[in-house]
């Protein structure tokens, strides 16, 4: 075949590629992997755990391609904005990346404004466990937010690389949520 045509068709594979709707393997409801990894916050390392965080209440997990690029910074400056509200509804935010923890560090004091934690996954085993791989560059997790329920199921889920809707739909999700009634 000629070239051209050859040049044409791997195009046409890719664009249709693109249009096929990506969705995540964790569905509302299903059960989400508990992990603990290294994460910053304001600069200083530590180790974060899900199980932890789900102990006091719903957890916004969110992935994100890359630290320092333009959507990723948006994106966490608009969480850092919104945190406040998460804990005024018991919610906790931790932003994950496949970024290492010096990157991360720095970041989560210039874009995450030392307002949550965002957590190291160079070996992706959190990204893959939560279907957050970019399917298209798989060194970067894709755009995808969770709110978690306090026992460790999918309450919601978004994924779309534009950051702008992130946050105003996991308010709203965790908003949804049913509050849990006085102990008895």
């Amino acid at each position: 075949m000629p070239r051209p045509i050859l040049s044409r068709i791997a195009l046409m594979s890719v664009a249709a590629g693109l249009a096929l709707p990506a969705w995540a393997a964790l569905d509302i409801g299903d059960p989400v992997p508990r992990f603990t990894a290294t994460a910053a916050l304001g600069g200083k390392t530590f180790r974060y755990s899900l199980a932890d965080a789900l102990a006091k209440g719903p957890v916004v997990v969110y992935f994100f391609p890359a630290a320092d690029s333009s959507d990723c910074s948006i994106e966490a400056h608009a969480f850092a904005e919104a945190i406040d509200q998460f804990a005024a509804l018991g919610a906790t935010v931790i932003g994950v990346s496949a970024d290492d923890i010096d990157t991360l560090s720095k970041f989560s004091v210039k874009s995450c404004q030392s307002r949550f934690p965002v957590a190291s996954d160079e070996s992706k085993s959190v990204i893959n466990g939560f279907d957050a791989l970019m399917q298209t560059r798989p060194d970067f997790a894709n755009r995808l937010s969770y709110v978690i329920a306090p026992n460790g199921t999918v309450a919601y889920y978004y994924q779309n690389l534009n950051p702008d809707k992130h946050v105003e739909r996991m308010l709203n999700a965790v908003r949804a949520l049913p509050r849990p009634g006085p102990p008895r």
